[in-house]
């Protein structure tokens, strides 16, 4: 692989997720196009990409060769229905706000709306009712407490922020962790990958009235999320991944667990296909929604799943390899359409991805320490502390004083659920970082929903904004 991968060309392509033949189709026969929404009245057909759907809530009110006259008695055809504006006045446009407080935006994002009808002609995201400060504040913790701040900003996948945060560090500091420590490493944020996926699809799914959905994903993911409290005591923000390697070595069982997780949770994911796959609503709320083109995506610094549906092959975990992730086998899934139904797919096979690389780390966990051997980093092993003065002493500086990193400034970016996350550290050569600039995905995809939104209906709001899949403690940092 080339030191500087292409962004569509190149090694990186990887198979294209195919759609279910027949009611996934485009609704107007391209590919990578957006649909231009047409208003459903009574008497006319149903969308020609919906025909080999079930009859139940696809069929046509009454077959074509009725009898006009019919059609007008039985009230399936009405002039109304057909009586539209081409040029609707500037006085009939309106400004309506959608959240802060909605309970469909994900976090506190408001959507500032003009709407001409039914259809949205201009999007205003309005960040910055969070307000956490998560950037300034890193500048007042040492590099042992950073953990416990970035946890916080993507607390759907924690695990991600407090690696990123890590692997940046140990480039100021110059060490490099044991392999037992990277393994782990991997192990812990595939899983969250996928516990971040399954909260996704059980939101995507409550969000455009599949409530089975919103059951389903919690259910599993809540068998992850045990494995997460059992290894670090925590469900969510952790503060596991620190630099130099982990806070804890996996407990005892914990191999039975994984296998556990690896029996189950692929019985869960063949449901959610089973549900939405070619369920003929589904796809009706999501086949040719809120489509953004790969051109789009490089405007806009689109990455991840959202990057990956609309047919770039791009993931950090095969361009830029990190924590030994590059010694496992896995396929980075792609979309073609760029709309909602593809995102639900990408994210749905990487889900698979994840669970094949937690099956290999299984298989090939290396011995040996899960933290660097360096006691200017890692603090003594707590059976010491009883033993020796001199180690009681090192501990205690260790965790109120923190260690001092090396003058110089380093970036680095792993691939979290959401895209690329970087983080951008400055050493001034103390135990605190003099600055720290982080990268979020979720502020572009919030950043790129008027792409998605403009021209559309009112009633695709809310399925093309929890396709994004934002956090808004990642966008307002």
């Amino acid at each position: 692989m080339s030191d500087t991968p292409d962004y569509v060309e190149g090694d990186l392509v990887a198979p294209t997720l195919e759609r279910p033949e027949g009611p996934a189709e485009p609704p107007d026969g391209a590919e990578g196009t957006r649909r231009l929404h047409e208003l459903w009245v009574a008497g006319t057909e149903e969308p020609r990409w919906l025909a080999a759907a079930t009859d139940e809530g696809a069929q046509e009110i009454l077959p074509a060769d009725v009898d006009p006259e019919v059609a007008y008695e039985a009230g399936a055809a009405v002039v109304d229905d057909y009586v539209a504006e081409p040029e609707p006045a500037p006085d009939e446009r309106q400004i309506i706000n959608l959240g802060p407080q909605h309970p469909s935006t994900h976090g506190v994002l408001r959507l500032q709306l003009e709407l001409e009808g039914e259809t949205i002609r201009r999007v205003k995201p309005i960040i910055g009712y969070l307000h956490t400060g998560m950037e300034k504040t890193a500048e007042t913790l040492t590099y042992l407490q950073g953990g416990t701040n970035v946890t916080r900003m993507d607390y759907l996948s924690p695990f991600h922020n407090e690696l990123c945060f890590s692997l940046v560090t140990e480039q100021l500091l110059g060490v490099e962790v044991p392999p037992r420590a990277q393994a782990i490493r991997v192990l812990m944020t595939e899983l969250n990958r996928v516990a971040s996926h399954l909260i996704w699809v059980a939101t995507q799914g409550m969000d455009v009235g599949a409530l089975s959905m919103m059951l389903y994903g919690w259910r599993e993911r809540e068998r992850i999320l045990a494995f997460f409290e059992k290894v670090t005591g925590l469900r969510m923000n952790h503060n596991y991944i620190r630099p130099g390697g982990v806070a804890a070595d996996l407990p005892d069982g914990w191999e039975e667990d994984v296998e556990e997780l690896l029996e189950r949770l692929p019985e869960g994911i063949a449901e959610y296909h089973e549900l939405l796959d070619e369920n003929p609503i589904f796809l009706d709320r999501t086949v040719g929604v809120g489509v953004i083109t790969p051109a789009e995506c490089h405007a806009y610094g689109i990455t991840g799943p959202i990057a990956r549906a609309s047919g770039i092959a791009w993931d950090l975990r095969k361009a830029f390899p990190y924590s030994g992730i590059d010694r496992y086998d896995f396929d980075v899934p792609t979309g073609r359409h760029g709309d909602v139904y593809d995102r639900y797919l990408v994210r749905m096979a990487e889900m698979d991805e994840s669970l094949k690389i937690v099956r290999q780390v299984l298989e090939t966990m290396p011995a040996g320490d899960y933290r660097v051997d360096d006691a200017k980093v890692t603090p003594p092993p707590r059976k010491r502390i009883d033993e020796s003065m001199e180690a009681l002493i090192h501990h205690f500086k260790l965790f109120t004083e923190g260690f001092k990193v090396p003058p110089g400034e380093a970036y680095q970016a792993v691939e979290s659920p959401r895209g690329e996350l970087g983080m951008y550290l400055v050493s001034h050569g103390g135990s605190k970082p003099w600055r720290l600039h982080v990268r979020t995905p979720s502020f572009a995809a919030v950043q790129a929903l008027p792409v998605m939104l403009t021209d559309s209906l009112v009633a695709d709001l809310i399925a093309t904004l929890a396709s994004t899949d934002p956090v808004l403690g990642d966008v307002d940092r």
